[in-house]
This record gives structure tokens, C-alpha cells and sequence, in this order.
């Protein structure tokens, strides 16, 4: 099954190239590659490979990909789907070894409560980045099962399994305001009885990547959770809140781009409300290097939720957003082929593969290669 994905891999990347250069003849069929040139997509694919190409030496003997320890085995996860978005597989080719080594250091990481993350317990307060670790290393898993060999499957299987009930678990706690209900947020005493449209995001895109791989996740735990991503929805500003309870009612680029993601993962895809905000987001396009728009903005963390969102919504979206977005990653990419960290901002503190994976994952849309984001 390995060798015809990869075969199918290999196909994807030509193809979106191929199309992307005849892409405005007429009754030519259109690609997510197409929204840029022939020339400028060979950049981009020049660009993601160097990046891959420094990623794969920042692992550490123990398989993580380096990150300090509150931001894993997260930071390995986005690593790892990198990796899978350029067409790299486990155990095939040239970065094969170590996407396994790193997929075996994110199960390693995984508690007796089902959650995946080095530091946080759904009953502790160290735990702020616990739920974010956990969601996008699940997310990672889900998206390796289906391309996994019949004895790595079976190493993954019981992990996720035990992953989705603890999301589940967690997110059915009582909280603290009843419009929180449905969603998720940090794993500490302060907050667990609240939810927030970040981590809530990480966690649908999780549960979608399951129901794709064939585990059995209800309808209703998506559905329970696309109610609390439409609450944070204010339609007088035509934009997504981070939330809405509590002392935290703000707003930024990042979780516009949130909010559109998490409503086509729960197969809302191009409904008004998702429009109006993609509307917003082409009024707000990315610039410079670093800059936030709104309050709590993270740079990267920006770039990966409005990218994958604008190429779920496609069409004129898509073509009107991506090519800016090219034009600020390519700039700024460094010459040994990592994207620094941000100059202001927390973010700074999770370093270099963090901004690295997710520049990747922010360029990679128009490949459709990770099962989760295609459209």
C-alpha cells in the first residue's frame, strides 16, 4: 500500500506543476498550484525542500525534533506532517527513517490518561500547552495510519484510540460559562472549565483526521464542537473571537483563519458565515514578516490556519490570498533553510522547527498530499 501512495505522491507533486503551468488555457481545469506561476511554484518547491532539508538534522537521537519540552511532542508532530506534506513517507525514500523515529517518540510520549503531551495533566496546572500537544499529535498520528505498514498500524491504533477518548473526556467537562460547552482549552485548574477557539480548532481537525482514517468518532462529538466555533463567530464584526467568555474577548488574523478551518473540517465549507470571514481575511493580507494583525497574534500560527483556510474555501479566495503569502515566506526564509522565529510575540520561545513546520504547512496547500486538508 506504501509504495502505490507514494507512486500517487510523486504523481500529485508533477501534476500540480503541470497544471499550474497551463492552468489559464481555456477550459483548463485549475489547481490551488495555479494561483502562482510556473516559475514562482518551483520556488516555492525549492524553498520547501531546503526546509525539509534542515528540519531532518534538528532531530534529536531520541526521534523528537528539537523544541523545548512544553512544546512536544507537538513540535515533532508538525515536523513529522512536513514531512507527509511534501509527498515523504515513513520508511520510504530519503527522510523515511526519521519520520519513523519521530513517530515513535510522539507514541512514547503518550500518558496512561490518554494524553499526548511530555508536561500537563487534565488534573494539573502545568499544563497550558498540554491540550495543543495532544490535539496536533493526534492529528499527526491519524494522518500517518493510513500510509503505515500492517505492524506500525498496529502500534498506532490502541494510541489514538486511547487519544480520542481523553479528547472526548475533556471536552464533555463542565464549564465554567454554558456557551463554553463543546469546545476545548488549556489542561490546568485556572481554565479547564472554558474553551477557546485555538485549541478547539487542533481538536476538530483531530477528530476529522479520524473519521477520514475509519475510527469511529460520533457526528455528534464534531457537531458539539462546530456549535461552540459558531459562537465564537461575531457577526457584526464579520470575524472569529479567540473566545467570548471571560476576561479574554479579543480577536486576530490567526483565528479568522480558525474559525473558517474548523467550520470546512466539520463540513461547513462555503457557507456565508465562512465567506464573510474569508472576505475579511483578503482585506487583511500578509504583508511583512512578523506582523500580527489584531490582539495575541502569532505570525506563523497565522500563516498555517488563513493559508489551509483560504484553500478550503478555493476559488478567487484562494487566488487573491496565497501569492502574497508566497511572497513574505519566500523573503524571509534563511539561506541554510529555516525560517527564524517571530521578533515579538510568545511564540519566540517554541524556536526554529516550530516556525519552520508550519512555513511548510502553509505552503503546501496546493499539493493536497495530507488526507485532512483536501478538498
Amino acid at each position: 500500500m506504501r509504495g502505490s501512495l507514494l507512486c500517487a505522491a510523486v504523481l500529485s507533486l508533477q501534476g500540480s506543476l503541470a497544471k499550474a503551468e497551463t492552468a489559464d488555457a481555456p477550459g483548463q481545469v485549475e489547481t490551488l498550484a495555479s494561483a502562482i506561476s510556473s516559475q514562482t511554484w518551483i520556488q516555492v518547491e525549492q524553498s520547501i525542500d531546503r526546509a525539509l532539508a534542515w528540519l531532518a538534522v534538528q532531530q534529536n537521537a531520541d526521534g523528537s525534533f528539537s523544541a523545548p519540552d512544553n512544546a512536544q511532542p507537538g513540535s515533532t508532530s508538525l515536523a513529522v506532517m512536513a514531512f507527509l506534506s511534501k509527498g515523504h513517507l515513513p520508511g520510504e525514500g530519503p527522510y523515511g527513517a526519521r519520520i519513523e523515529k519521530g513517530i515513535d517518540y510522539v507514541l512514547r510520549s503518550q500518558q496512561t490518561s490518554g494524553l499526548l503531551a511530555t508536561t500537563g495533566t487534565a488534573a494539573g496546572v502545568v499544563g497550558k500547552t498540554a491540550n495543543y500537544n495532544h490535539a496536533i499529535s493526534g492529528l499527526m498520528l491519524t494522518e500517518v495510519y493510513g500510509l503505515a505498514g500492517r505492524a506500525q498500524a498496529a502500534k498506532l491504533k490502541p494510541a489514538i484510540l486511547k487519544a480520542l477518548d481523553f479528547s472526548r473526556r475533556i471536552q464533555v467537562l463542565p464549564k465554567a460559562y454554558p456557551q463554553d460547552a463543546g469546545g476545548w482549552r488549556y489542561l490546568n485548574t485556572q481554565s479547564s472549565g472554558d474553551s477557546d477557539l485555538s485549541v478547539t480548532s487542533w481538536q476538530i481537525m483531530f477528530m476529522r483526521s479520524a473519521r477520514n482514517a475509519e475510527f469511529d468518532v460520533p457526528k455528534q462529538y464534531i457537531d458539539d464542537a462546530l456549535n461552540y466555533v459558531l459562537r465564537c463567530w461575531e457577526e457584526r464584526d464579520g470575524l472569529f473571537y479567540y473566545k467570548k467568555t471571560g476576561n479574554e474577548y479579543r480577536w486576530s488574523r490567526g483565528m479568522v483563519g480558525a474559525g473558517v478551518l474548523s467550520m470546512a473540517m466539520a463540513g461547513q465549507h462555503e457557507t456565508r458565515i465562512a465567506k464573510r470571514a474569508g472576505d475579511w481575511l483578503l482585506g487583511h493580507p500578509f504583508r511583512s514578516f512578523g506582523e500580527s494583525v489584531g490582539t495575541g497574534d502569532r505570525f506563523f500560527y497565522s500563516t498555517y490556519y488563513c493559508s489551509q483556510a483560504m484553500s478550503q474555501l478555493g476559488g478567487s479566495y484562494w487566488k487573491q490570498f496565497f501569492p502574497s503569502l508566497v511572497n513574505v515566506l519566500l523573503r524571509c526564509q534563511q539561506s541554510s533553510g529555516e525560517w527564524p522565529v517571530e521578533p515579538t510575540g510568545g511564540d519566540r520561545v517554541y524556536g526554529n522547527t516550530y516556525t519552520t513546520a508550519l512555513a511548510v504547512l502553509s505552503l503546501t496547500p496546493p499539493l493536497q498530499l495530507l488526507p485532512v486538508y483536501q478538498r
